[in-house]
């Protein structure tokens, strides 16, 4: 081997090595910035577009794919501390066909944050509909899917504005009073007798605190990286002061049972999902969701917690496009590979 060859492979093993340490580097002192990298990809692999609406000075931040069609546009809210990416999950296994919308909820990701605002469940769904609105999503009715804390919007949005929609789906949804206490409202109680209610354990500021929250939201057990678990909580930090103050707002008297108080109500075509292991929010909630609402059609998931999107993705954009199916004819045979 010639010496220009050994210098042209030196010089390309030392092109590679830049990015490759670079890599190394970011994962062991910077993982919050490849969690953001990793969301930001999957956002481009799976087509998704962010965007901006205003209502007069308030802020949405959204992802959307597609165009609205002959088919109901699905508008998906999230749970409490989480964003619009969290659908990523399910987002795959949904037809490119189908017109998809996620919003970041009131205060959260890129969505306007002010302490002058209303974060009760019934403040949120009316600034949901200020969103709506905002994008003209009402223009025809529309598919509205909601998660944990969304859900419990998702269900009062329904019975609040019962033009807008032509069918809803809870997976998991809070607002629900239950006779049987999960191991999150016993861990609440303890945390109140011993006047540690700061120790919220959806909030970890610890990566030990967020495996904790993971091991208490997730029937499956994912074996997390300590980095990733740095990252998840670094990303986390900033916002934990908020987060309480939307914690406490929401189980508050006033938001506590806003979705039973609503639910009989709600008079669209629904469907429930739930993790029969859910420890957060037992699954009870979805016996009095089914006895309330005329047109309710509920799914126990098996071996599935609080995450179901995280841990069953697949099985639950199959039941939503079933269940459209069933009310509007989607085709749901031509999901994305």
């Amino acid at each position: 081997m010639d010496l220009d060859m050994l210098n042209m492979f030196v010089i390309a093993g030392g092109t590679l090595a830049i990015p490759i340490l670079a890599f190394v580097a970011s994962f062991l002192l910077w993982p919050s910035a490849l969690i953001r990298i990793y969301y930001w990809y999957w956002r481009r692999a799976l087509g998704m577009q962010v965007r901006y609406a205003n209502y007069d000075d308030y802020q949405f931040c959204y992802s959307y794919r597609g165009r609205p069609g002959y088919r109901p546009s699905i508008l998906m809210l999230h749970g409490f501390s989480a964003h619009k990416d969290m659908w990523l999950s399910i987002v795959k296994f949904l037809p490119k066909n189908l017109h998809l919308v996620c919003v970041d909820m009131p205060g959260h990701e890129g969505t306007t944050r002010s302490d002058l605002d209303d974060y009760s469940i019934s403040g949120q769904a009316k600034r949901i509909h200020q969103f709506v609105e905002c994008i003209k999503l009402n223009r025809k009715p529309f598919h509205l899917v909601g998660t944990s804390m969304g859900g419990n919007v998702a269900g009062v949005y329904a019975a609040q504005y019962p033009e807008d929609i032509c069918s809803l789906t809870l997976i998991c949804p809070a607002g629900l009073p239950s006779t049987t206490d999960s191991k999150f409202i016993k861990q609440l109680r303890e945390l109140q007798e011993s006047k540690r209610i700061d120790r919220i354990p959806l909030i970890p500021s610890t990566p030990e605190e967020m495996a904790d929250m993971l091991k208490l939201c997730s029937y499956v057990r994912f074996k997390v990286p300590q980095q990733i678990l740095q990252g998840l909580v670094d990303v986390r930090i900033p916002h934990n002061e908020f987060y309480r103050k939307l914690f406490l707002e929401i189980v508050d008297e006033k938001s506590r049972h806003s979705l039973h108080e609503h639910m009989s109500k709600i008079k669209a075509p629904t469907q429930v999902i739930w993790g029969k292991q859910d420890q957060v929010l037992d699954v009870s909630g979805a016996t009095a969701l089914a006895n309330a609402i005329p047109d309710c059609h509920v799914y126990i998931l098996e071996n599935c917690g609080h995450s179901v999107v995280v841990e069953r993705p697949r099985k639950t954009a199959n039941l939503i496009l079933e269940f459209l199916a069933l009310l509007h004819g989607i085709d749901n045979n031509k999901k994305q590979a």
